[in-house]
């Protein structure tokens, strides 16, 4: 049984977090399309920076840009939007094949205009511009900006991949918000069948956190809820959007056409070597869902995987997990803005690092 592509079966789609010339000129990204059913790809700053440092592909370009560019921003886009433009081509059928719900290429607003607005609408208007693909997802920070922004865009018919989100609370306001831009285009007449978002839920990192705060109290309760709080707050975080895109509150929208904004698990990636390197993704197989895995991790799954429809499952334990650690005094809140203002700096750092490299 091919195990990435029998999660499709499931409803899951697996999308591939990496992008680089290498993978699309050596035929990788092809071949995890062709054979693992891979169907979507994501990308970000920290993985460009990657890419231009690793990537023999990009040196005779950035030279000839150097002599004729002189911003360097504009020359990391002039590197990177290329790349996007082909990873939507490889996507192309697929995002046909399935009515423009799947097979998009994500490309990442630059961080530094997280908590503006105004600036991110009108970078990602540009972006969206620059590319021209009908698959292509703008990347947006879930910063109460980028709930507003999420918002307009959406009213403007830019479709919209809303990032580094760690909470309930974080990925309900940004559900909301993109039901509000959807209803703003059906007041001004304008379509919603092909309006697309997604909601990427971090995960890795909550754990992280959160396990060093339970180590820090030290008591059996608490150590005995380590690596539990991710997986609780993701099956959560899922039961609110059942409730949310197949209630009262979509169903309007829906008789017109209009698509969920599916849940997207991002940060998949085992970073505590004593978790199993799939913890992050047999717990949360399930409908209208999306998995965005690194390379590493999609080796795990073709290898070991264990696929099943889990994401509904222990949901009351989830519940009294989360408790327990309120109880304890985490406030999963808290975490999540702390991770996500930290998750922002990073981005920056790492666009900041990405420019140098340009320059």
């Amino acid at each position: 049984m091919n195990i990435p592509k029998h999660v499709a079966t499931l409803g899951q789609s697996l999308w591939l977090d990496n992008l680089s010339r290498s993978l699309l000129r050596d035929g990788t990204l092809a071949r995890l399309i062709a054979e693992d059913g891979i169907s979507g790809v994501t990308s970000n700053p920290s993985i460009f920076e990657k890419a231009f440092a690793t990537s023999p592909y990009y040196a005779d370009d950035l030279k000839r840009l150097k002599d004729s560019e002189p911003d360097a921003e504009r020359r990391y886009e002039a590197l990177a939007i290329p790349d996007i433009q082909a990873a939507c081509d490889l996507l192309l059928p697929t995002y046909e094949a399935r009515d423009g719900n799947d097979g998009y290429v994500s490309m990442e607003v630059a961080p530094r205009w997280a908590y503006d607005t105004a600036r991110t609408v009108e970078e990602a208007q540009r972006l969206s511009a620059a590319v021209n693909r009908r698959n292509l997802l703008v990347k947006v920070p879930g910063t109460p900006e980028g709930v507003s922004a999420l918002e307009t865009l959406t009213t403007l018919g830019i479709n919209v991949n809303v990032t580094l989100l760690f909470s309930v609370a974080q990925t309900e306001a940004i559900f909301h918000a993109f039901i509000r831009g959807l209803n703003a285009r059906v007041q001004a007449d304008a379509g919603v069948r092909h309006s697309k978002a997604v909601a990427s839920l971090f995960l890795s990192r909550i754990d992280t956190l959160v396990d060093t705060q339970l180590t820090a109290i030290g008591t059996q309760a608490a150590l005995s809820l380590r690596g539990k709080a991710a997986v609780a707050m993701a099956r959560l975080a899922y039961q609110r959007y059942l409730g949310i895109f197949h209630g009262e509150a979509f169903a309007a929208l829906a008789a017109r056409g209009a698509t969920p904004q599916y849940l997207l698990w991002a940060s998949t990636g085992v970073k505590n070597p004593d978790y199993r390197d799939l913890l992050y993704v047999e717990p949360l197989i399930g409908a209208e869902t999306i998995n965005t895995l690194t390379d590493k991790t999609i080796i795990a799954l073709r290898d070991h995987g264990d696929p099943a429809l889990r994401v509904e499952e222990g949901v009351a334990e989830a519940e009294t997990q989360l408790a327990e650690l309120a109880r304890l005094g985490i406030d999963m809140d808290a975490v999540g803005n702390t991770l996500q203002d930290d998750g922002i700096k990073l981005f920056e750092a790492s666009f900041q690092k990405l420019l140098q490299q340009t320059g």
